[in-house]
């Protein structure tokens, strides 16, 4: 299967801090939101793309202590997706969950460039 971010895949999402890769993966989380009841198949490749930066995270050997939290988040994700059965999170309670890893990572760049 192709891959959706091939840049990131190829060793630049190792290079993002956690805050960064939460916050990307957010992006898409906002995406998926987006085109949720718009259009089937950008909601679809939004979802793909999104379990992309999940496991590519996953994969992410710096994380060993917090995979347990984004394996987690990423069954959320799917179960919200799926439609709220398991854990009662709505796509919109992780739009918001991983606002604050965007907010954090852009304080972060902001503070480093001046």
């Amino acid at each position: 299967m192709k891959t959706a971010h091939e840049k990131l895949a190829s060793g630049r999402w190792q290079k993002l801090g956690l805050c960064e890769q939460l916050g990307n993966i957010g992006s898409e989380v906002n995406r998926v939101l987006h085109w949720k009841d718009k259009n089937k198949k950008n909601f679809e490749n939004a979802v793909v793309r999104t379990l992309e930066l999940f496991d590519l995270t996953l994969k992410d050997k710096r994380w060993q202590g917090r995979l347990r939290e984004v394996a987690r988040a990423r069954e959320v994700f799917l179960d919200a997706v799926l439609g709220d059965k398991e854990y009662k999170t709505s796509l919109k309670d992780l739009e918001r969950y991983f606002f604050y890893f965007a907010y954090c990572a852009r304080q972060k760049s902001s503070c480093s460039e001046s």
